[in-house]
């Protein structure tokens, strides 16, 4: 089983953005290690994989609001900086995936 790399950076932009409180950046980033957790176990199977992104995706959505409480937003930096991500977590375990697929359920 192959590991992801633990010094990669997830949602470096965001981070170091003001814009975007640390919390709930961090909560973004869970959601994303759960994904990536999957995918060490060695699961290769496309239609699992995307519901595992499914859920991600779902829940980053959950998040909208609390973003907007605290003057913030999903907004084009984290799209691109999820996206980006997920497209390097993609390329990473060699799933047959493009990050707008993965992220199909995305709201935001």
């Amino acid at each position: 089983m192959r590991k992801f790399d633990a010094e990669y950076p997830l949602l470096k932009e965001m981070y170091s953005d003001d814009y975007y409180p640390d919390f709930l950046v961090d909560k973004i980033r869970d959601e994303i290690r759960k994904v990536i957790a999957f995918l060490e176990t060695g699961i290769t199977d496309t239609e699992q994989i995307q519901e595992k992104f499914d859920s991600m995706t779902i829940a980053v959505n959950e998040l909208e609001e609390e973003f907007e409480a605290h003057d913030s937003e999903l907004e084009s930096i984290a799209r691109d900086n999820i996206a980006v991500d997920v497209m390097q977590i993609l390329n990473y375990f060699g799933i047959p995936l493009d990050a707008e697929t993965a992220l199909r359920e995305r709201e935001w």
